[in-house]
């Protein structure tokens, strides 16, 4: 993908429920970035919530615990989008912003994330006014997700070493070709039945490649409490980062571990580069 820094870095990864992060110390983690599971999506989780107030107490608690994790003045990413189920739109990006503002968290910027117009992740709602050309027929295809930013108060950036500094240095051009300067980001989504994404609704490496470039040095962690097919920790090492993914489905165990480069039976980290797998005794699913 981009570069490989090999800097001798460490992966865990934890199979269980994200609600509870006991694993994980206070204040130990220097960037979280994730995409929890659509609200009760057809093509992600379908019914798995009973309620939406069930869906939002999940990002609740889960935003306790991050806010406890993360050290002071470091970034949360959240990649979310509101969710249209039954005819029935949810003001999910509202909604878990207020929750991680209640948290703790300063709300620090939004960026759309624009997705290419030949793929639709829905059925295409626009048609319904082609063959009905009247008034109160109109429903526009969703070609935009949210990525919310928020800050665990002010950071110091004097605390970084300067040798750690140039090595986390920012290529300029790269952020002026890529646009990343805009609010308005355009990638190319995880394209429909890849191997290792089939029935996983995962955002493209290219997103936590931004994030993680943007907001973290080499050598700190960073943590994705949904961290399905594995990608943020796929790019963290790619980063020279330290990574910890939590993950609910257990049999998502080899996926992750072939995506970020080990696959149970030889490493293919490079140099001192580790990985540690915890399974709980509950808490996750099948």
């Amino acid at each position: 993908m981009k570069e490989d820094t090999n800097m001798g870095t460490h992966h865990k990864l934890i199979i269980g429920n994200c609600m509870e992060m006991s694993e994980i110390q206070d204040k130990s983690v220097h960037l979280a970035v994730t995409s929890p599971p659509y609200f009760n999506a057809p093509f992600d989780y379908k019914e798995l919530f009973k309620n939406y107030d069930q869906y939002l107490e999940l990002l609740r608690r889960v935003s306790k615990e991050l806010f406890r994790v993360l050290a002071e003045g470091r970034i949360f990413v959240l990649n979310i989008d509101d969710m249209l189920i039954n005819g029935e739109k949810f003001p999910i990006v509202a909604d878990a912003t207020k929750i991680f503002q209640n948290a703790g968290f300063r709300y620090r910027d939004r960026i759309i994330w624009k997705k290419p117009e030949g793929y639709l992740r829905i059925s295409r709602r626009s048609g319904v006014i082609l063959q009905n050309p009247y008034p109160m027929y109109f429903y526009p295809d969703n070609l935009l997700e949210s990525i919310i930013i928020f800050q665990k108060g002010k950071f110091d950036y004097k605390s970084v070493p300067k040798d750690i500094k140039e090595k986390s240095k920012v290529d300029i051009k790269e952020i002026q070709d890529k646009k990343w300067y805009m609010t308005l980001w355009e990638m190319t989504n995880v394209l429909p039945n890849q191997v290792l994404e089939k029935d996983i609704a995962a955002f493209p490496e290219e997103l936590p490649y931004r994030v993680i470039k943007l907001f973290s040095y080499v050598d700190e962690t960073v943590l994705d409490p949904f961290v399905g097919s594995g990608t943020t920790m796929k790019v963290a090492r790619q980063l020279g980062r330290n990574s910890i993914g939590i993950e609910i489905k257990k049999s998502l165990i080899p996926i992750i571990k072939e995506k970020i480069g080990f696959n149970g039976q030889q490493s293919l980290f490079k140099n001192d580069d580790t990985f540690e797998l915890i399974e709980r005794e509950k808490g996750w699913i099948e």
